[in-house]
């Protein structure tokens, strides 16, 4: 249980655990909220109200389960959805391979004020839904295997009425995504490309991209053995998105949206991409391979391609794409590309709500020019200039944008984890920036 704690002796985040102080609770958390308003800060793009409330929910919700209480019912704290979400992520643990599991608390909303009920479930619902992303993305690949992925995401969902589809190498072929398929030919496992459909709108379909390399060795442009394990999260983007639609149907909101999910191992074998090799995407476009290490932005260039099927009102892709957005960033922000201000203003305040804030980063002419500027092909995978990864990366990819197309890249190479420092998370993975979709979907069917 919570009490609202009221003054100022208290500091943001600080938690006492008292026994005995109330009759019908063996013991009771009061946790520092900070002050009460904030100044609006213009520079931190982030609501620090409901980032406070996170924050202390899940300080107190620890503090009590480390005391062995396994049954917490938390107050509002003025935000019932912040206080549901800082509660649910902080005190869920990724433990599926270990043969002694700790139990996890169970944690309900207590003394609640009209309309608290509805927000607080809407926070359990996003929470929920990060934790699906974290739960994906922390599995070791040998579990998590493109075959594997789809079947988790068709068991995700189950009487959702989000409806998926299982294309195969076959189909690849047959739809000429040669991009996609190249990265896949150094793997024993087969490729899958999924597709997800959630339908609770007549309207044209907002179109979520996501990168699902179940596993990046690098290919032959083989990566550093130093960390490698942790490109078992090189489909945070795919895990994002199929989290996200779970949400969405989860909450009924009145929105039509596709999920395409290109998913593959990047592995150097005989079959294996080299670097030099010349392919050609799904829109017709030559690539040459220069590094097989950027294999991320082959597949999601097949499946942006693809996306002109659907006339969408926009294609957002999101992915794990660059080193260079971690350096750029660090674990502050994911990094968004966009054509749109407008879309990308929507998804500023998506983040600010969230808290998981997003970062506005160029997609000028003379990035393109380092991909495109090529006498024997189209376009390289990687660019002729030093540094501007991130935005080379980005460059590559408006190349397969279907035209006259709003569209948005997010890249979170930097927000991934493991080793994240926002207060409310555990150790690995981080989901992020799951909710930051499900707040930037949302604002849009509120229009």
């Amino acid at each position: 249980m919570f009490l609202l704690f009221t003054g100022n002796k208290v500091k943001a985040g600080k938690t006492f655990v008292f026994w005995g102080l109330e009759p019908d609770f063996q013991s009771v958390a009061i946790v520092g909220l900070g002050k009460k308003t904030k100044p609006s800060d213009e520079l931190e793009l982030i609501s620090e109200e409901r980032e406070s409330v996170r924050i202390a929910a899940a300080a107190a919700c620890r503090a009590l389960d480390a005391a062995g209480v396994k049954k917490i019912q938390v107050e509002s704290l003025g935000d019932a959805e912040a206080s549901a979400e800082g509660s649910k992520l902080a005190t869920w643990k990724f433990q599926d391979f270990k043969t002694k599991k700790d139990t996890l608390p169970e944690i309900f909303l207590h003394q609640s004020n009209p309309g608290d009920c509805d927000q607080w479930n809407r926070g359990t619902v996003k929470a929920e839904a990060q934790n699906i992303a974290r739960r994906l993305t922390d599995t070791p690949s040998n579990h998590m295997t493109p075959t594997i992925f789809a079947e988790r995401a068709l068991e995700l969902s189950k009487n959702l009425g989000i409806s998926v589809e299982v294309r195969d190498k076959n189909w690849a072929e047959s739809e000429k995504m040669g991009a996609f398929l190249a990265v896949a030919q150094g793997s024993l496992e087969p490729p899958k490309f999924l597709e997800l459909s959630y339908k609770n709108s007549d309207s044209n379909p907002f179109v979520l991209v996501g990168k699902g390399v179940t596993f990046d060795t690098g290919g032959i442009s083989l990566k550093p053995s130093v960390a490698m394990d942790h490109m078992r999260a090189d489909m945070s983007g795919a895990a994002s998105v199929v989290a996200t639609l779970y949400a969405l149907a989860s909450l009924k909101v009145p929105v039509n949206v596709k999920a395409l999910i290109p998913l593959t191992e990047n592995m150097p074998s005989g079959s294996a991409l080299k670097p030099g090799d010349v392919i050609t995407a799904r829109n017709g476009k030559t690539i040459c391979v220069d590094n097989t290490d950027a294999e991320g932005r082959l597949i999601l260039a097949d499946a942006l391609s693809y996306s002109a099927n659907f006339s969408p009102k926009w294609v957002l892709d999101i992915a794990t794409l660059t080193g260079a957005m971690r350096v750029a960033l660090g674990g502050s922000a994911s990094g968004v590309f966009t054509n749109s201000n407008n879309l990308y203003k929507i998804l500023e305040e998506a983040g600010s709500r969230s808290g998981d804030r997003v970062w506005r980063m160029p997609l000028w002419k003379f990035f393109t020019k380092q991909m495109t500027d090529n006498a024997a092909y189209d376009v390289n995978n990687v660019g002729k200039g030093k540094g501007g990864g991130s935005c080379t990366a980005a460059a590559f990819l408006k190349e397969f944008v279907p035209e006259k197309t709003d569209w948005l890249h997010v890249d979170i190479a930097g927000v991934m984890g493991p080793d994240d420092s926002t207060p409310y998370l555990g150790k690995g993975m981080t989901g992020r920036p799951t909710r930051t979709l499900v707040e930037f979907i949302e604002a849009q069917a509120k229009c």
